[in-house]
């Protein structure tokens, strides 16, 4: 039995007994439980489709940024960021090198932030009342990199980075209004 149903029964047997009429408040008090359920709901929600989007995201980030398209006429470049080798603090490296390491710097952020997410959609109201720095740091680390999209990338990472930053703001906002 839920929750609910059975407090309706525990209420129906005290009427019964002190013949008095308490359902208004308890009705009141089912109706305040629900819409901070609704609320935990939507911020468990947000944080949940931010963590997916941020999985996604690292899959296609990690598949695509090192593909190159022929009709950019970038062949020669990518050739001498691959071949040109110099001394970085005692080791051989070239341009690419750095690129794909950078690139794969950005996959791990990606799915460490998923990870976090999914770990906040799922703390109690009291944890998360500790957390709450922890998770407008990642909205904000987000929005950051949303700016960033607009600035130096394209369609998809903008998208992307966009949707993920207003799912974990939204999040955080509700996620911030729960009672402790």
């Amino acid at each position: 039995m839920h929750l609910e149903q059975r407090l309706r029964k525990v209420v129906g047997q005290l009427q019964v007994r002190n013949n008095f009429r308490i359902d208004r408040h308890v009705e009141k008090g089912l109706q305040c439980r629900r819409m901070i359920g609704r609320q935990d709901m939507k911020a468990l929600l947000l944080y949940r489709v931010a963590s997916v989007l941020l999985v996604l995201f690292a899959i296609g980030h990690t598949l695509g940024f090192r593909q190159i398209d022929p009709a950019w006429r970038v062949g020669p470049l990518i050739d001498l960021m691959r071949t040109i080798h110099f001394d970085a603090q005692g080791f051989s490296r070239t341009y690419w090198d750095f690129f794909s390491a950078f690139g794969l710097f950005f996959t791990v952020f990606l799915l460490f932030a998923a990870v976090l997410a999914w770990q906040l959609s799922s703390l109690p109201a009291e944890i998360f009342a500790r957390m709450r720095g922890t998770a407008w740091a990642l909205a904000i680390c987000f929005a950051a990199v949303t700016a960033l999209s607009f600035r130096y990338a394209f369609t998809t990472p903008i998208v992307f980075s966009a949707v993920i930053t207003v799912c974990l703001v939204a999040a955080a906002w509700l996620s911030a209004k729960r009672p402790v």
